[in-house]
């Protein structure tokens, strides 16, 4: 495979990369919203595991937003690429303009997504970290991170495209890294996929509902 149709059949590939921990009870997906979220779905109801989201900001380049400098996430980390600071002068006033405004788009995610349900315990789990795919990592390692200090039994990151460099950056820090597709220059994530539309906040929510719904404990 070279391109996906769109997340829902990247999600049902991965499905069969974990088909091992079908109706597993110690094992929780976490998903990074928002297009993780439909790749996470497919993996949560298939192998019917509980679905979490977990919030990471990427902290986009004052002027080219979509090129990451870091990121923050839930529980309060946050990671810098200090090569991209220095190649574009990012100065600290502008890392802590984006951090904050960035903390205020996460805190009002953690609200439309989770209401007042408390986030699901990590801890002695094995979780399951999904993304659409990895671009800079940043987002991702935010994230993996944050969860590390829940201390779960252990960490795996499943998404279905990466570039070969982000896999072997992330080897370190993760105990397993499962991608269908590994590409050796990724460009973009949404360049491997047909349809990359846009998620919005209502999906998320659907989702979630809808697997833990279905979930047969």
């Amino acid at each position: 495979m070279d391109q996906y149709l769109n997340r829902c059949q990247a999600g049902i590939t991965l499905v069969k990369a974990l088909h091992q921990f079908k109706n597993n009870k110690d094992v929780i997906i976490l998903a990074l919203p928002r297009g993780g979220v439909p790749v996470a779905y497919e993996v949560a109801v298939s192998l019917n595991i509980p679905l979490d989201v977990f919030i990471v900001r990427k902290l986009g380049v004052p002027g080219y937003h979509e090129l990451a400098m870091g990121a923050i996430s839930q529980g309060g980390i946050t990671v810098l690429n200090h090569d991209i600071l220095g190649e574009y002068q990012v100065t600290e006033q502008e890392i802590e303009a984006v951090i904050a405004h960035e903390r205020l788009e996460l805190e009002r995610r953690e609200k439309v997504y989770r209401g007042t349900r408390p986030a699901l315990s990590l801890l002695d789990k094995t979780v399951i970290l999904i993304d659409d795919g990895v671009a800079t990592g940043a987002t991702i390692t935010a994230a993996i991170k944050s969860i590390r200090h829940q201390h779960p039994r252990q960490l795996i990151a499943a998404v279905p495209v990466a570039e070969k460099s982000i896999k072997l950056s992330l080897a370190s820090l993760i105990d397993d890294f499962v991608c269908p597709l590994v590409v050796e220059s990724l460009q973009s994530v949404g360049a491997w996929y047909d349809d990359f539309s846009q998620t919005e906040d209502v999906e998320v929510c659907e989702l979630l509902a809808t697997a833990n719904k279905n979930l047969n404990k």
